[in-house]
């Protein structure tokens, strides 16, 4: 059995270092709750430092002050994203179904905290108007793993966050690579929160949406995906080590706004949510344009 249902990571009130935590209101969004002044957000402190060894509950009550992504920055490494691996995204692409899983990497810097958290469209790309939304069921890594079977694959994942794989569209098909349009400081907010994997019964069962200002422009389920996440996970782990700590984007469902007619990008203060079910809760970012 796990020590956790769901971790945060998060400022307590009144203090600058982060603590590790579970919601004492199992049902609260916490990434809702974040954004209103009369929603108290109170967290059982773990002993722990990081949602990879969390250690125990403490007793100790704490209010958030501001949430932080579940894993640090020097926690996650390169981020590893899957692309097109929603049927219906495929089709609304115009592109074929891929044969293996479509691996590119985000660096670490592109890492990013829910809101009040801002995602920053860089000045060098605010001019070609092109950037864009994709909401992710974001799953970490627990154990360190390497060549393993799509039978054990599981045993590995920790659990299950929301992220928001931001890119620059007019970057990304300048290139046959697109590590580049998607790699830039604060592209890939990640939270609120982290629900253990034991929390989730049917992988499928979950629901990613995504909204533009209040508006629902991606919803779809994992019973979607072209490869599954156990079959992510094995294929990842190839010749490769997957440490503890590790993300990795599993896809985005059909509705991103460079397919829609009219075309539509995020701009200087739109504000983009990523909603998951199963207890992640919705992962908001507010957006601004560089000056």
């Amino acid at each position: 059995m796990s020590s956790f249902a769901r971790l945060i990571r998060f400022i307590p009130s009144g203090a600058s270092r982060p603590l590790i935590g579970e919601p004492v209101d199992a049902a609260l969004d916490v990434g809702l709750a974040s954004l209103s002044s009369s929603s108290a957000i109170k967290v059982e402190v773990f002993s722990g430092s990081s949602v990879l060894n969390p250690g125990k509950k403490t007793g100790q009550i704490e209010t958030v002050q501001r949430l932080l992504s579940p894993l640090a920055m020097e926690e996650v490494g390169s981020i590893r994203c899957i692309g097109t691996n929603y049927r219906k995204h495929a089709e609304e692409v115009k592109l074929p179904m891929p044969k293996v899983p479509i691996l590119f990497l985000k660096p670490e810097t592109s890492l990013n905290d829910p809101a009040p958290a801002k995602v920053v469209i860089p000045k060098d790309f605010v001019k070609d108007d092109a950037a864009d939304w994709e909401s992710e069921l974001a799953i970490v890594i627990g154990k360190t793993c390497k060549d393993v079977p799509e039978s054990s694959a599981l045993d590995y994942l920790l659990g299950y966050t929301a992220a928001n794989d931001i890119s620059s569209r007019a970057a990304q098909f300048e290139q046959s690579q697109w590590c580049y349009s998607k790699g830039f400081d604060g592209a890939c907010p990640i939270g609120p929160a982290l629900v253990h994997k034991d929390q989730v019964k049917d992988i499928g069962d979950l629901r990613v949406r995504g909204l533009l200002n209040g508006n629902v422009v991606q919803d779809g389920t994992l019973d979607d995906l072209i490869f599954s996440v156990p079959r992510i996970i094995s294929f990842l782990s190839r010749g490769t080590t997957l440490r503890p700590g590790t993300v990795i984007l599993t896809g985005t469902p059909a509705g991103v706004g460079w397919s829609m007619s009219p075309r539509t990008t995020m701009k200087d203060g739109d504000e983009f949510r990523v909603e998951i079910s199963h207890g992640v809760g919705t992962l908001v970012s507010p957006i601004v344009a560089e000056k």
